[in-house]
């Protein structure tokens, strides 16, 4: 007889030992009641606030994490990636009273337009909003007057928070400042 192996020999055995071994159940999922993870009823919020996005100057809250090599041969700034801490304002007036943050990252994800890939949670720190977050994913056409971008998630008195949306409007852009204006 023809010996085999090693590598078969050792399958063989693992195969064995698999099929031998008493399989323990593990319950991978279970059924949760909506009141156990605290679902109430679904609401609408309506937010108004002013986004700055502040690329230079002394005191940036956005700052270039990585580039690619095209990244500054592109109309649209390919590749580039932005780390942002940006403040969400009452007012348009950079010195308007902050109830927020936006925390996050953006990256320019469009060869022909500037059009980011926007990851970013918007985190309030003022009133009842205090300490909750939502969550966005989405593309922004950062240089259209209007655009949406999806509410993927939220916490605080934002849990649970879906299929929304924010709606940005540009206001107005100089070397210094980028201001949205989000409903």
């Amino acid at each position: 007889m023809a010996k085999k192996p090693l590598s078969t020999q050792i399958l063989i055995t693992i195969f064995l030992l698999h099929i031998i071994t008493p399989i323990q159940s593990q319950q991978f999922s279970r059924k949760l009641s909506k009141n156990s993870l605290g679902f109430k009823k679904e609401k609408l919020t309506h937010l108004h606030f002013y986004f700055h996005d502040i690329v230079t100057g002394h005191h940036p809250t956005a700052i270039k994490v990585a580039a690619a090599p095209i990244a500054n041969t592109t109309r649209s700034l390919f590749g580039l990636m932005m780390m942002m801490d940006d403040p969400l304002t009452l007012t348009p007036e950079p010195g308007s009273k902050i109830v927020g943050r936006a925390q996050g990252m953006y990256a320019s994800a469009d060869l022909k337009e500037l059009g980011f890939l926007m990851v970013l949670n918007y985190y309030f720190t003022e009133g009842k909003y205090n300490g909750s977050t939502l969550s966005i994913l989405g593309r922004n056409a950062a240089l259209t007057p209007m655009r949406e971008m999806p509410v993927v998630g939220g916490s605080g008195l934002f849990r649970f928070a879906r299929g929304g949306y924010v709606i940005l409007l540009f206001l107005n852009i100089d070397v210094h400042r980028f201001h949205r204006h989000v409903i």
